[in-house]
């Protein structure tokens, strides 16, 4: 029976026995349920990554030119906006959980859409679809992970988020070269539509899991929040802990006389004003290193390297969403054990050296195909250790609770607006400046940011997140 005669709400199928007092459960309830809210995320890597090869079977299609591919593969970027700025008060207004089916709605409309297409108006139409959708999941889903995960296993639960992002790249870059022996007016359309049918069965296991336990307090359902706390704590005791100081949290929160977003941006405490600081300060950094030029245009920066056949390109592009891939599962290992700040450190510098790499091979005439590929797969092996999946569990897990749906919005919208600036004007900027120059660029970037880490951000693991205000506030 729920505390203060609320109907429970509905929940996964019951985990296993309770152990005795004192035995921590080590959640895998928790963790079953973070992994549905994270798998949404799997649509937007495989929509966002899908250009990198499809582009190359669209302009033999369409006639698109070199402007329009470059349009296509980053507005998505900037279409997320549109639902990363509206997510925060959508899922104070729907819940987390139905925030999230609404996610799948439009990535299914939008895969739809896509492989339908048969203009490039048609196209752009489209990936607005897939992009509200993507900005939903976006936003909602570590804030999900966030709120549902005891402190203990936090770390491991929140870095699932970049896993299925990056699963949903992998599969993209293996859908690009099945699909490439098609005719090609047939090829990039099997490849969008083979996303469409995944979102369905993804929303009917999001509302078998549970609502977020912060959300259900801040609505005053008490007793649907304990059960919820009840069933993803490591203890009983745990749980009565974690439900009080949400109750003080909100309460707080609910005293406060200053609206969000006027308290984030126009009379920020200095606290807030830190944790501002390094929120958009991550996001910033990890989407301005280059990652997208890499994840949706390496094909082109194999050919540049001397690659001359698709299927060989192609090929080393599955390579790279493999290693990508692996390496996160290391993040996901390390990140509560090791700790968040060690991770971005050696991330961070790993990052600056392989674009550095990256931009040598590039430049020099002896350098092999094989050395460039090499490069890339370090880059992307160094990022994945820590820079792709502890920035979201960080940027989640710092925000307090009055300002998380929305601080964890605008932290994103700054993400998506960097990474169209860097998709966006890949092939332009490597004109002006060259492949080599944009790569140099890139690793600058990416030492300015372990510099940030090094300067800004303390160490968060094994906090809870009601006690971030006086991390902050030091």
């Amino acid at each position: 029976m729920a505390r203060d005669g609320a109907t429970a709400a509905p929940l996964l199928p019951e985990a296993a026995p309770t152990p005795g007092p004192g035995t921590p459960l080590r959640n895998r309830f928790a963790f079953l349920c973070a992994t549905l809210a994270s798998m949404t995320t799997i649509l937007m890597g495989y929509n966002l990554a899908l250009m990198s090869g499809a582009q190359l079977f669209m302009r033999e299609d369409l006639g698109l030119s070199g402007v329009q591919v470059e349009v296509l593969t980053g507005s998505m970027n900037l279409f997320m906006l549109v639902s990363v700025l509206a997510a925060g008060w959508v899922a104070d207004a729907m819940g987390r959980r139905g925030t999230l089916v609404l996610a799948n709605a439009f990535l299914m409309a939008g895969a739809l859409a896509m492989s339908l297409g048969g203009s490039y108006a048609a196209l752009v139409a489209a990936r607005f679809v897939t992009s509200v959708g993507a900005g939903f999941a976006r936003v909602v889903a570590p804030v999900y992970n966030a709120e549902i995960s005891p402190a203990s296993t936090r770390g491991v639960i929140s870095s699932l988020l970049d896993m299925f992002i990056n699963v949903g790249v992998l599969l993209s870059y293996v859908s690009n070269y099945v699909f490439a022996g098609l005719p090609a007016h047939l090829s990039w359309r099997v490849m969008f539509a083979a996303g469409a049918l995944p979102p369905a069965f993804l929303a009917a296991g999001v509302l078998a899991m549970p609502e977020s336990p912060r959300w259900l307090v801040m609505r005053g359902r008490h007793g649907e929040a304990h059960a919820v706390l009840a069933r993803t704590s490591d203890t009983p005791a745990e749980a009565d802990l974690r439900l009080e100081e949400i109750k003080q949290a909100v309460s707080f929160s609910s005293a406060a006389a200053q609206g969000v977003w006027k308290e984030m941006l126009v009379r920020p405490t200095n606290g807030v004003r830190r944790v501002l600081v390094c929120v958009v300060g991550l996001q910033f950094f990890q989407q301005a290193s280059g990652l997208d030029a890499i994840v949706l245009y390496c094909p082109l920066v194999f050919k540049h390297a001397g690659m001359s056949s698709n299927s060989a390109v192609l090929g080393a592009t599955v390579a790279v969403g493999v290693v990508k891939t692996c390496f996160i599962l290391v993040a996901t290992l390390l990140s509560d054990r090791v700790g968040r700040r060690p991770l971005l450190l050696a991330s961070t510098a790993g990052v600056a050296a392989a674009l550095a790499a990256v931009a040598l091979t590039l430049c020099v005439d002896a350098a092999s195909p094989a050395a460039c590929v090499a490069s890339v797969l370090a880059f992307v092996a160094a990022f994945s250790v820590g820079f792709g999946p502890v920035v979201p569990t960080y940027s989640s897990e710092i925000m307090p609770l009055r300002l998380r749906a929305q601080g964890t919005s605008l932290g994103t919208a700054v993400n998506r607006i960097t990474c169209a600036l860097v998709t966006m004007t890949f092939i332009s900027l490597a004109d002006w400046i060259t492949m080599p120059g944009c790569f140099f660029l890139y690793a600058s970037v990416a030492a300015a940011a372990c510099a940030f880490v090094y300067v800004q951000l303390p160490e968060t693991s094994g906090r809870s997140l009601e006690d971030m205000d006086v991390l902050f506030t030091k």
